[in-house]
């Protein structure tokens, strides 16, 4: 499979925000057939530690989410920055086409996050993907796709992105 799906969920919106979940999945834009997936909490500490920051705003946004959502965060053991960061990079093709909701909030907080660790990103620039963008062209479908499972879950927003993905490509091909 030559697509991947990327979601992060973070502490901030702004460049250097904390990232406290990565979630990955492999899969087929035409298809929307999914393959192997990668998922990590990452410590909070080692963040810190590495430079990246919390926004009080979306601190609080997060206190109001559903509980599900929040104890995602906590339930899987948390792993180092840089930790999670390789076992990244090793999980990643570096020929795949990388998608992320815009490209530039979860692939560039984790192209900023990589920076901190001093560690290049392992996709081509030239390779990274916005679903946003896909979405202009048909935004009644994301409209309409019902989500499955914990919302602000990544992997679960990685499935939901490429159902609603793909569908759109295939609305597209027509």
């Amino acid at each position: 499979m030559k697509h991947l799906m990327i979601d992060i969920e973070t502490l901030g919106t702004k460049s250097n925000s904390v990232i406290v979940s990565i979630g990955a999945v492999k899969f087929d834009l035409e298809t929307g057939q999914t393959g192997d997936t990668y998922y990590a909490n990452i410590d909070l500490q080692s963040s810190l530690d590495a430079g990246l920051s919390i926004d009080a705003g979306t601190l609080m946004w997060w206190m109001k989410q559903n509980d599900d959502a929040r104890y995602r965060l906590i339930e899987d053991q948390a792993k180092p920055l840089y930790n999670a960061l390789s076992d990244l990079s090793i999980f990643i093709d570096e020929d795949s086409q990388v998608w992320g909701n815009s490209a530039r909030f979860d692939l560039g907080l984790l192209q900023d996050a990589y920076n901190k660790i001093k560690r290049p990103i392992p996709w081509k620039f030239r390779n990274e993907r916005c679903v946003r963008t896909l979405v202009s062209f048909a935004p009644e479908v994301k409209e309409n796709t019902k989500f499955e499972g914990t919302a602000h879950d990544a992997l679960d927003d990685c499935y939901h992105q490429i159902k609603y993905c793909s569908a759109i490509y295939n609305k597209l091909k027509i």
